[in-house]
């Protein structure tokens, strides 16, 4: 049995056309709570935490090695400054989105979800620009290292994400 077997049916919505018969329409068949909560095992979220937790480790990481590579102290920096240009503004992102008044209805959570984007843009391009100001000898190709390795981790996140065996009925 193939595991698309196994998925219920997600409901297909079909609009009526004024000259199309009936016999042609699709009926809308929703998911019970049970087909839903059995979707919903199958295909765990990840966390806003977890990918952020590995964008750090990561960085950690490429830090380390720009540093074992390069032997020199000013390019370490940059890359772990480019990293931090990810993983802070991506924190404040996530804690924006798990505050209650974001969560309060469909509304409130579209409108936080840009606000915070809004400003996880907004923090990241400050700190680019502060760059050249906070980090001696800045090493301007380290530092777009450091962030470009950095943001295309939640790739890794996604890929080490736990997963959950599909059930034989």
């Amino acid at each position: 049995m193939t595991n698309s077997a196994l998925l219920p049916t997600a409901p297909k919505t079909v609009k009526k056309q004024e000259d199309q018969p009936e016999a042609d329409v699709e009926v809308i068949k929703p998911l019970t709570r049970e087909q839903a909560q059995q979707l919903r095992e199958q295909h765990p979220t990840v966390s806003p935490w977890r990918v952020l937790g590995w964008q750090g480790l990561i960085g950690l990481a490429i830090t380390l090695l720009a540093w074992l590579l390069t032997g020199r102290f000013n390019i370490a920096v940059s890359v772990l400054y480019g990293a931090l240009s990810v993983v802070v503004p991506g924190a404040v992102f996530a804690r924006g989105l798990g505050s209650r008044l974001t969560q309060a209805n469909a509304s409130t959570a579209v409108f936080g979800f840009f606000l915070w984007e809004l400003v996880k843009i907004g923090l990241t391009v400050a700190m680019l620009f502060a760059a050249a100001k906070l980090v001696a000898n800045l090493s301007w190709p380290g530092l777009l290292t450091g962030l470009v390795l950095t943001m295309k981790v939640y790739w890794v996140a996604l890929w080490v994400r736990p997963r959950t065996k599909l059930k034989a009925d």
